[in-house]
């Protein structure tokens, strides 16, 4: 029998903690609810000790089993036996926010971190908020710059944990005007998908590449792989780069996409029986 994958939920930061909180219900749910056990790894944050007790206390208010903090903060810390057992008999991984270049030069090709690949491939489903979210993909955007236009200086990329080898994930996208330098990385990658998330929203995907929105603001997903023409390994790094032939899908809340097809479809409006 073929075991499936968990799921992947990417959260573009600052998601609703306070009122509804869709997003970390909807993960606490796909987690099995009154039977989750959910891993927090904080190890993103500068604050893991303030990081890591908050998000315990939201997962723990909204009726899990069990919440365990995994504080990794060293190299040495992933790779300890220890560190790794955390996980045994998890069915959900958080990872929080914070910088994202520092969660994937601890955990990526640590005991740990092959711990977490391991886990995921079982079908444990992992979440990540803001750099949480960054780091899913094993192309993965370190640092960068905002701005509207593409330009080979506002992006620096480095190797994330390789969760989705699809598409590179951006987060607090609208908020922070960071669709130039999604644009800019799809251009050097045409191969792969832009993912840019809003803040309080995720596109979850599911074992098969299957995704939906869900929260209040907007997912982008940036397609260049019908890209006519750039200039981007040509012109200056400061200087704005052209691209033609490049597709954008904007998605809301229940919007639905498939990252092998790379077809967008609306939300299912069909009314609940009851």
């Amino acid at each position: 029998m073929t075991v499936e994958r968990g799921y992947l939920l990417p959260i573009g930061g600052a998601e609703d903690k306070i009122a509804a909180r869709v997003i970390l219900t909807h993960f606490v749910q796909r987690c099995g609810g009154t039977e989750a056990i959910i891993i927090v790894i904080p190890t993103a944050s500068e604050i893991p000790e303030e990081v890591g007790p908050m998000y315990k206390t939201l997962f723990d208010a909204l009726g899990v089993q069990e919440t365990r903090i995994l504080d990794i903060r060293t190299r040495e810390d992933a790779d300890n036996p220890a560190s790794s057992a955390v996980l045994e008999g998890a069915t959900g991984i958080f990872l929080t926010g914070g910088d994202q270049l520092r969660l994937a030069t601890i955990l990526d090709g640590s005991l740990t971190g092959d711990s977490i690949q391991q886990a995921f491939a079982a079908g444990v489903n992992i979440a990540g908020t803001s750099a949480g979210a960054s780091a899913m993909s094993y192309e993965m955007i370190a640092a960068g710059q905002s701005g509207m236009v593409p330009s080979p200086n506002l992006v620096e990329m480095g190797r994330g944990l390789g969760l989705t080898h699809e598409a590179i994930i951006d987060q607090h996208f609208r908020q922070r005007t960071r669709i130039g330098r999604l644009i800019t990385v799809v251009m050097r990658y045409p191969h792969l998908l832009g993912i840019g998330l809003d803040e309080d929203t995720a596109l979850e995907i599911a074992p098969d590449n299957a995704c939906q929105v869900i929260g209040s603001g907007s997912v982008m997903i940036v397609d260049a792989s019908q890209l006519l023409y750039t200039d981007i390994h040509e012109v200056a790094p400061d200087r704005l780069v052209s691209a033609l032939g490049v597709t954008v899908h904007i998605l809301t809340h229940g919007y639905r996409y498939h990252l092998d097809t790379r077809q967008p479809s609306p939300a299912d409006l069909t009314p609940e029986k009851g």
